[in-house]
């Protein structure tokens, strides 16, 4: 995925109303705009505009069955956000673990602040 697409993607998700309309699809496959706006506390026209926006980056695929247009998650878009989604939370978990070492080393070497080693022991003696 490029950047573009990413924040493209990242912007359609954030939305809770957008997620909440993806979760109604993925737990019930295919919906129509309609039968969604039965099941949220906004507009079929809202839910159609969330719709819109799912389809843009490519997590919905619509079709026509007769009158009514049937909205369906395309699981192997939604597979690959979930995998950057993961590697994403990995990668913060890695900085925060640094953070965390980092800080903690820190706070040992100003519990030592004007200490100076002893060369006969190697231990930390007050200045």
């Amino acid at each position: 995925m490029t950047s573009s697409i990413d924040d493209e993607l990242w912007s359609a998700i954030a939305d809770p109303s957008r997620r909440r309309v993806l979760d109604l699809l993925i737990h019930h496959g295919e919906a129509t705009a309609s039968s969604l706006a039965a099941k949220v506390p906004f507009s079929r026209q809202a839910v159609s505009k969330h719709l819109l926006v799912l389809e843009g980056v490519g997590l919905v695929r619509r079709r026509k069955q007769g009158r009514e247009v049937r909205y369906r998650v395309i699981p192997d878009q939604l597979g690959a956000v979930t995998e950057i989604m993961d590697r994403l939370s990995n990668e913060w978990s890695q900085r925060l673990a640094t953070i965390k070492r980092l800080a903690e080393e820190g706070r040992g070497d100003a519990s030592n602040a004007g200490a100076v080693n002893d060369p006969n022991t190697g231990r930390a003696i007050a200045r």
